[in-house]
C-alpha cells in the first residue's frame, strides 16, 4: 500500500484507512495506551446526546465512536469516506446506518443535526475550513459541534517526550500490531503537522462557529474543542 502524504489526497487517505479497517480500533487502543477510551468517554459527554437528537458522527471508521450516541438514545449517522472502514462496520453494527461521505462535501440537507462530531479525523482532511463550513451548515440553528483531536501538549517536558515518541516508537510498535505500519508513520507526521490548540479555535471562529473553546486531555496530546452554531 502507499503511504498517504501530508497533502492529504483523498484517494490516498481512502486507501490508507481501508488497509487497516480490520485492527484499526485494536492498534489505537495500543498505541495509545489505553487512553483512547478514555478519549471517547470524554467526547460522549461533550456531545450529550439524548433521546430523539440527531447526531453526525465524522470519521466513524467501524462505528466504534458512534456506539454511545445510539446508547443513549440518540439517531447517530456514522459517516466516513474510507470504504474499508464502513464494510467492516457494518459487519461488527449492522444495525448503524453507516453512510458513504466527504467531509467537504456532506450529503445530507442543511441544519438537520443536533450535534455534529469528529474524532481524529478532521486532521485527514485536505481542506480543514470547507469540512468546518460544511460541518456548520447540516447543524441546526444552536447546535453543537465536537471536534477530538490530537494536538500539542502545554508542557514543554511532556511535548519533548511525546515527540519522539511519534517519530521513533509510534513506527517500531506500529509495526508489530497493525496490518499497515506505514499508515502510523504518516499518522505521526501528520500529528506534528497539525495547529495547535489556539489556532484550531481560530479556525472554528473563522468558518462561523461560534463560543469556540477547548479543553487538554492527557496533558494536551489531545485536545477537545466545542463550538456552537449560532
Amino acid at each position: 500500500m502507499t503511504r498517504a502524504s501530508l497533502d492529504k489526497q483523498p484517494q490516498e487517505i481512502a486507501a490508507m484507512f481501508d488497509g487497516v479497517a480490520a485492527r484499526y480500533d485494536l492498534t489505537n487502543d495500543v498505541l495509545s495506551l489505553g487512553q483512547a477510551r478514555l478519549w471517547r468517554r470524554a467526547v460522549a459527554r461533550a456531545v450529550a446526546a439524548r433521546p430523539g437528537h440527531r447526531v453526525l458522527d465524522l470519521a466513524a471508521g467501524t462505528g466504534t465512536s458512534s456506539l454511545p450516541f445510539a446508547a443513549a438514545g440518540a439517531y447517530v449517522v456514522p459517516c466516513d469516506f474510507s470504504l474499508g472502514m464502513l464494510q467492516e462496520g457494518r459487519r461488527r453494527h449492522p444495525r448503524l446506518p453507516f453512510t458513504a461521505g466527504d467531509a467537504t462535501r456532506l450529503p445530507f440537507a442543511d441544519g438537520v443535526f443536533d450535534a455534529v462530531t469528529i474524532s481524529f479525523g478532521l486532521r485527514n482532511v485536505q481542506d480543514t475550513d470547507a469540512a468546518l463550513r460544511e460541518m456548520l451548515r447540516v447543524t441546526r440553528p444552536g447546535g453543537r459541534l465536537v471536534v477530538c483531536e490530537f494536538s500539542h501538549p502545554a508542557w514543554a517536558p511532556l511535548r519533548t517526550v511525546y515527540s519522539e515518541y511519534l517519530m521513533r516508537a509510534l513506527p517500531k510498535v506500529a509495526t508489530a500490531v497493525s496490518s499497515s505500519p506505514d499508515a502510523y508513520v504518516y499518522l505521526a507526521e501528520s500529528i506534528r503537522a497539525w495547529p495547535d490548540q489556539p489556532a484550531l479555535a481560530a479556525r472554528l471562529r473563522a468558518a462561523g462557529w461560534s463560543k469556540a473553546a477547548w479543553r487538554n486531555l492527557t496533558g494536551g496530546i489531545v485536545a477537545l474543542h466545542r463550538a456552537t452554531r449560532p
